[in-house]
């Protein structure tokens, strides 16, 4: 029976955004707060969870993609301490200017692909962004909840649902999550 998830985007939601820059080594990886608990909390609910993170930097030569599972692999290492690692990592490592890429966001093919892999219920699931690549993302996998943390990113189409930042992600999804 398929089983419903929640996705999170990376780079402002997992972990704290590195700015206009790359997190090219788990050194410069940092979990934002509450976010241990709010994937905790999603896994004790019962529901798939799933990063899906564009990392053009490994398309630009800044990183190999060694590199990047490295940094994934010591991120799941943390959360499968705390009952909160992901079912499922999703990567698009195109660049933007790649003309023959499928998976960059807005595309859902991230998310399409992780619904196959996982028997995911992309119906009853919840997806959490900091841009509207993520939020249009989840829209076009079909996601009918999405959950914007604010940042520096213009914000041009609408989330169902706002955070200020990730503090407050347990305490929304606790609600949302039945």
């Amino acid at each position: 029976m398929s089983r419903p998830a929640v996705i999170f985007d990376r780079d402002g939601v997992v972990n704290l955004s590195p700015g206009p820059g790359y997190v090219l080594c788990w050194e410069d990886f940092h979990f934002s707060p509450g976010i241990i608990e709010a994937l905790a909390l999603c896994r004790n609910r019962g529901y798939v969870t799933i990063l899906a993170t564009s990392q053009q930097g490994v398309g630009r030569r800044l990183m190999s993609m060694a590199d990047l599972e490295r940094i994934h692999e010591r991120m799941q290492a943390v959360l499968s301490g705390h009952g909160a690692a992901f079912d499922g990592i999703y990567a698009c490592t195109c660049l933007k200017t790649d003309p023959g890429c499928t998976c960059r966001k807005p595309s859902p093919e991230m998310v399409l692909r992780a619904a196959l892999e996982h028997d995911l219920d992309l119906s009853r699931s919840l997806l959490v962004g900091d841009a509207d690549r993520d939020i249009e993302m989840g829209m076009n996998a079909g996601v009918p909840v999405t959950i914007r943390i604010e940042s520096e990113n213009p914000h041009e189409v609408a989330a169902t649902h706002t955070l200020p930042d990730t503090t407050g992600l347990a305490g929304l999804l606790a609600t949302l999550l039945v």
